[in-house]
C-alpha cells in the first residue's frame, strides 16, 4: 500500500479503492503508521502552525505549548476515533445484516477519513478551517460507499446501517473534544 496512491484512489474512485482494499490483509501496525498517523498530522501540524504562526485575524495566537498540547491530543484522538468507531461498526453489524469482521471494519473506519484527514490543512489558515467540514462530508460519504464491500451489508441497509456509523463516529469525535478541553 503507497500512501499517496491509497489516498488518491479513495479521493478520486472510491468504489473502485474500496474492492482493492477489501481483498488486502489488515496489518494493523502498517496501517496505522503508513497511513492513519501521516494523514491525521496533517490536520495537527496544520492548526499547530496557524494557531502560533497566524493566529485569529491578527487578534491573537495561541501559544507554543497550549498549540503542541492540542495538535498532540488531536493526533491521539484521530487515532483513538478509527479504532473506537470501527468497535462500534464491528459490533452494529448483525443488526444491519452485515457481516461483522473487525479487520474489515477497521479499514472502513480508517481509509472513509482520508479526505477529512488531508482537508485538516486548511487548519494552516484558522479562519479557512471550516473548510475542513467538505473533507469530513466526503469522508461520511466514502464511508457510506465502502460499507457494503467492507462490511457486506445488504443494500437495503446500508443507509441506515452507514448513519448509526456516522451518529456513533460524531459522538466519538464529539466526546473526544470535550476529553481535549478538558486535558487543555
Amino acid at each position: 500500500m503507497n500512501l499517496v496512491d491509497r489516498a488518491k484512489g479513495i479521493l478520486t474512485n472510491p468504489r473502485q479503492e474500496w474492492t482493492a482494499i477489501d481483498a488486502e490483509p489488515l496489518d494493523v501496525t502498517e496501517l496505522l503508521t503508513k497511513y492513519v498517523l501521516p494523514l491525521a498530522a496533517i490536520g495537527a501540524i496544520a492548526s499547530f502552525i496557524g494557531l502560533t504562526v497566524f493566529g485569529f485575524g491578527g487578534l491573537f495566537r495561541v501559544g507554543v505549548g497550549t498549540a503542541l498540547s492540542m495538535a498532540i491530543t488531536s493526533l491521539v484522538f484521530s487515532v483513538l476515533g478509527v479504532f473506537v468507531t470501527a468497535w462500534v461498526a464491528n459490533a452494529l453489524a448483525p443488526t444491519f445484516g452485515a457481516t461483522p469482521s473487525m479487520p474489515q471494519a477497521i479499514k472502513l473506519c480508517a481509509y472513509s477519513m482520508t479526505a477529512a484527514w488531508i482537508a485538516g490543512i486548511f487548519g494552516i489558515i484558522p479562519q479557512l478551517a471550516i473548510l475542513a467540514a467538505v473533507g469530513g462530508l466526503y469522508s461520511l460519504y466514502t464511508m457510506y460507499l465502502g460499507v457494503p464491500v467492507m462490511m457486506k451489508a445488504p443494500a437495503d441497509k446500508v443507509l441506515t446501517y452507514t448513519i448509526v456509523i456516522i451518529v456513533a463516529t460524531i459522538v466519538v469525535y464529539l466526546l473526544a473534544g470535550v476529553l481535549t478541553r478538558a486535558i487543555l
